[in-house]
């Protein structure tokens, strides 16, 4: 990956693992509903734009979110929704890599990206997260090598868009 100088320092692209597309309300209240979300977990979603996923967590059923995402922009805007929404003592946003990010902490893991980076996401989860922690991918998912989800759901949205969504539990704990 070749940088651009910025007096004497290069600086790196970023590595975008999905362009932002907002998960529509509706899919996120199905993600979270086939996760069985509970007041206990702690909620990750990698490449939150808005943050809604969390906000939504947090606000409906009490749970602990944690927002990742590489575009600052995108931080500051989740920081601002969850105080709209009276969330913010629930719910943190870092600007970070998802790649590069620890996962031991999740009980729940929500992501909508592409398919060539859930697969690239896939060995750095299965080697973090612990027995027991539930994994929903909207829309893209199958692509996560042997790892098979448990189970898949279609569903047509509020704008008659069908809509597919891969839940993974996680049988043994990482192996870090």
């Amino acid at each position: 990956m070749t940088g651009e100088r910025v007096g004497h320092c290069m600086r790196q692209p970023l590595f975008i693992l999905a362009p932002y597309v907002p998960t529509p309300q509706d899919v996120v209240e199905r993600m979270l509903e086939l996760a069985q979300v509970t007041s206990r977990d702690i909620l990750y979603d990698l490449g939150c734009g808005d943050g809604r996923i969390v906000i939504t967590g947090a606000r409906k059923y009490g749970a602990r979110g944690v927002g990742i995402d590489i575009e600052p922009y995108w931080v500051t805007e989740s920081q601002t929704n969850a105080q709209k929404a009276g969330v913010e003592d629930l719910v943190t946003f870092s600007n970070n890599d998802a790649l590069t990010v620890d996962l031991t902490a999740a009980t729940v893991l929500t992501l909508y990206l592409v398919e060539w980076s859930t697969a690239k996401l896939q060995p750095i989860i299965r080697s973090q997260v612990k027995a027991g922690t539930r994994i929903v991918s909207h829309s893209f998912g199958v692509d996560m090598a042997d790892w098979k989800p448990n189970q898949t759901e279609t569903f047509i949205d509020s704008t008659g868009v069908a809509r597919r969504l891969h839940l993974w539990i996680v049988e043994t704990g990482s192996t870090s």
